[in-house]
């Protein structure tokens, strides 16, 4: 048996954070200023979190390396599972053409790039997002932007900013769901507060694309249609989450907002000419220009229209109990830990949701879309090993981070660095959102940095007088914020636009916004911990 320690160096809490924290700062730092590719970059900070686990913190090597094992296989399942055949579904459409009709289809809703960036990374982005996540809406509307005349470099950068408003409630709900599970606390609480947060991102982002794509020019000419598809959105997502379901909170904000959008007139005005050619510096598809039928528009939209619908079936609550029948739990070899007070952790057992996972419905979905689209079989299996096959490297990248986190996590580390941050006393507020936004850096999933972080939270909240359910909403709401940042999603987003081995570029441009907007986080959750803005708690 082993057991965590909180001061396992020099009995000094301050010291233990500062060793414990080393592993994730020598992942960022070689990322962002070595620049090396992000696989090797998880690599050795996994052998930084397993040496600090064995020397500094006393594990038994067998169970550092039990725990690493286990968070590679939660990376593959059910976070790369539900990537892989997300994207799998993707490459599909684009084998088919159908793909490049719904292409056409975004671009037909307006000739302005601006408009074409809030339409594809944050409207249809977030779609992507409710339906899978895990970096699935990062890749695909990445390769729209650029298909449509974007610079690379730029549609990465929009697609990884644009990713951020609906992280907290992405693949139906698995990141709040996950919240409530480890804080004990009821989901309808918890997602009500988050649903009183990540909302006031919404209505920030879109005027954040809208600069990306054309500087102050356009912010200064498409600020309405920005500024109603952001409204459009938080309001469709705070009445989602309070109201109706957490799980559908991101679909009806994603459909919301595009319908505002297509609404405003602003946003059918044809952009000048002297517009798109400063903005599009990319080549531009030629086929653009091509005419669809509308039995053909219709397939193309047939995948994503089978995703909402199985998905949202999935929820029926019969349904739901019927798939959750195939889970398994299994006791994991060679890990027996307990907390400081003598507590076994739940990394002791392995969850396997076979049935009921996103990736599983979304395979199923992909299935579907495969009959629809007229894909042979043998095409389709062909085309989800090429799609294994593009993503090598980011699986080495997801799986290796997962086992740093889970490493620090069973070895006691994560909670070395959240009780240091948890004695910030009256800063607790504060810095609530910069603990899930550290977590999601590293992980690469709100999900996981609920999971590591979410208990603590509302122990600190507890101790300190602090509404639980506030902390433990900000854990998810400045988690969001560090998603643009995290290793996965910067190398998925360079894998899809062809910018392989530029991650630290990536990182580089969009550090500063993830910044900015976690300090509007940290600000937003100290105004709802006073009577400023504590009217908005429920």
């Amino acid at each position: 048996m082993y057991v965590q320690e909180l001061e396992p160096v020099a009995d000094s809490l301050g010291l233990s954070a500062l060793v414990a924290a080393l592993p994730l700062v020598i992942v960022l730092v070689l990322l962002g200023g070595v620049r090396m590719k992000a696989h090797l970059a998880g690599l050795t900070g996994l052998l930084a979190a397993a040496l600090v686990a064995w020397l500094a913190y006393g594990m038994p090597l067998g169970q550092t390396v039990s725990s690493a094992a286990q968070g590679a296989a939660f990376g593959l399942f059910p976070i790369l599972w539900i990537v892989v055949n997300a994207l799998w579904v993707y490459r599909m459409t684009v084998r088919t053409r159908h793909f490049d009709i719904l292409r056409r289809s975004f671009g037909r809703l307006s000739d302005d790039p601006r408009i074409q960036a809030l339409v594809v990374a944050f409207c249809f982005g977030a779609l992507l997002e409710a339906l899978a996540g895990f970096g699935a809406p990062v890749a695909i509307c990445s390769v729209m932007l650029v298909a449509l005349g974007f610079d690379p470099v730029r549609a990465a950068v929009v697609a990884l900013v644009a990713n951020t408003a609906p992280v907290a409630f992405g693949a139906m709900g698995t990141p709040v769901v996950t919240l409530a599970q480890v804080t004990g606390l009821p989901l309808d609480d918890v997602a009500s507060v988050v649903g009183r947060q990540t909302p006031l991102l919404a209505l920030v982002v879109p005027l954040v694309l809208v600069f990306l794509v054309d500087g102050r020019r356009g912010l200064r000419e498409t600020w309405v249609p920005a500024l109603v598809c952001g409204i459009a959105f938080a309001v469709a997502q705070f009445a989602a989450s309070n109201y109706v379901s957490a799980q559908l909170a991101d679909i009806g904000a994603a459909l919301a907002g595009a319908g505002a959008l297509v609404a405003v007139p602003h946003a059918r005005v044809p952009a000048d000419e002297s517009v798109r050619a400063s903005v599009l510096t990319g080549a531009r598809s030629e086929d653009l220009d091509e005419t669809d039928t509308r039995g053909e528009v219709l397939r193309a939209y047939a995948p994503y229209a089978l995703i909402v619908v199985i998905f949202s079936v999935a929820q029926i609550p019969a349904v739901k109990d019927w798939l959750a029948k195939a889970t398994r739990t299994y006791d994991w070899p060679f890990l027996n830990v307990v907390d400081p007070d003598g507590n076994p952790v739940g990394g002791n057992l392995f969850t396997w949701p076979i049935v009921s996972t996103g990736g599983t419905l979304v395979l199923l979905a992909g299935i579907l879309t495969a009959l629809v689209l007229g894909v042979h079989a043998r095409v389709a299996v062909r085309e989800w090993a090429a799609t294994v096959h593009e993503l090598r490297f980011a699986i080495l990248t997801v799986t290796s981070v997962l086992a740093l986190a889970y490493v620090m996590n069973l070895s006691g580390q994560a909670a070395t660095i959240g009780h240091f941050v948890a004695a910030a006393g009256a800063g607790l507020a504060f810095l609530s959102p910069v603990l899930g936004w550290f977590g999601v850096a590293v992980s690469g999933s709100d999900t996981s940095a609920n999971a590591l972080f979410g208990a603590l939270q509302v122990t600190a909240a507890q101790e300190s007088g602090l509404s639980p359910e506030l902390l433990a909403a900000a854990n998810s709401s400045g988690g969001v914020l560090g998603k643009m940042i995290s290793p996965q999603n910067l190398t998925i987003a360079c894998a899809a636009v062809g910018l392989a081995g530029r991650e630290g570029d990536l990182l580089r441009k969009v550090l500063p916004w993830s910044l900015g907007l976690l300090l509007v986080m940290c600000l937003i959750v100290v105004g709802q911990s006073s009577p400023v803005l504590g009217w908005m708690l429920p």
